[in-house]
């Protein structure tokens, strides 16, 4: 498995594993090439968006992007905010783990304090991801569980 950078070619393969988690009820979010073109790849606040790939396969990718005043997620502003979305058949292998460990660098390399992960509170895989990359409870909105990440290593 290696991890790189995402670039537009993998947009189709992105969004079709995307497509896989909404029929299976993980993601309620858009799913279309067109979204992933704008919110992962041309994301105008992005940090990093990483792709892990095995034979020419992506496995998952993570986006991390710096949050803007009026962020629809009520982030605090300079803040990161992360998004993990692995292939349903790539589960369980670690590849959260990779990306986690390339996208915490490239918030340490942004200057960034604390990341915002906010996951339905009816998905305890990524709640569980969360909390064992070391991402805390901090918020609770309707329907959210918002973790936070402290890159400080100062408790909220």
């Amino acid at each position: 498995m290696i991890i790189r950078d995402a670039v537009l070619t993998d947009v189709e393969q992105m969004s079709g594993f995307l497509k896989e988690l909404t029929a299976s009820g993980k993601r309620k979010s858009p799913d279309s090439e067109p979204f992933v073109r704008a919110n992962y790849i041309e994301d105008p606040g992005k940090i990093r968006c990483s792709i892990a790939e095995e034979n020419g396969i992506v496995l998952g990718f993570q986006s991390l992007k710096r949050a803007e005043a009026g962020n629809k997620w009520g982030v605090e502003p300079g803040w990161g905010i992360i998004g993990t979305h692995i292939r349903p058949s790539a589960a369980r292998r670690g590849v959260g783990r990779a990306l986690f460990g390339v996208s915490h660098k490239a918030a340490e390399d942004a200057s960034i304090e604390k990341i915002d992960a906010s996951i339905a509170n009816d998905n305890p895989e990524a709640l569980a991801y969360y909390e064992a990359m070391g991402f805390r409870t901090y918020r609770t909105p309707e329907g959210l569980i918002c973790k936070c990440f402290d890159l400080t290593g100062q408790p909220d």
